[in-house]
């Protein structure tokens, strides 16, 4: 039986923090779903197709990567997929507690749902979204925190 694990997240921009739960998460699993969720709490710079676009580029050499975006509930797209184990990154405390309260909010709506945390590598625990995308619009590098696609996408939306 295909071990199946899907990874879900905003991914506004994706980073090597991102990036590095995945590859570490291949080695656990024969497939990996990147779900990309439209977060209705967060303003997004991009829209759920361009990161999409970004991950399918950034995934392009394997084959045990699928890429799509999904709206609504996880319970139920992890349903219609027909997975029940979520791969969820962790860089600190304050991730844990928001995780484990939705891991607990998934096994209420589908007790079938098994999530599972990966401890993020320390060289990517401090990087978030927001942080990379100011260091961005004010000019710096994103070389260790982002893919260059990714950093090229997001100066071409960031400093117009």
């Amino acid at each position: 039986m295909e071990r199946i694990a899907i990874c879900t997240g905003s991914f506004d921009p994706p980073t090597y923090g991102h990036i590095n739960i995945i590859e570490r998460g291949l080695k656990l699993f024969d497939r990996i779903i990147i779900a990309v969720a439209t977060n209705t709490t967060k303003k997004t710079t991009f829209t759920p197709e361009e990161r999409v676009t970004l991950l399918k580029e950034i995934f392009k050499e394997t084959d045990r990567v699928i890429v799509e975006s999904f709206h609504g509930l996880l319970a139920e797209y992890v349903k219609q997929k027909r997975v029940t184990t979520l791969l969820r990154g962790i860089r600190n405390m304050s991730d844990y507690e928001y995780e484990s309260q939705m891991a607990l909010a998934n096994k209420t709506l589908s007790p079938e749902i098994e999530t599972i945390f990966m401890m993020t590598e320390g060289k990517y625990a401090h990087l978030s979204s927001s942080i990379i995308k100011e260091i961005i619009a004010f000019g710096g590098s994103g070389g260790e925190m982002i893919h260059p696609v990714v950093e090229k996408r997001l100066r071409e939306k960031l400093c117009r």
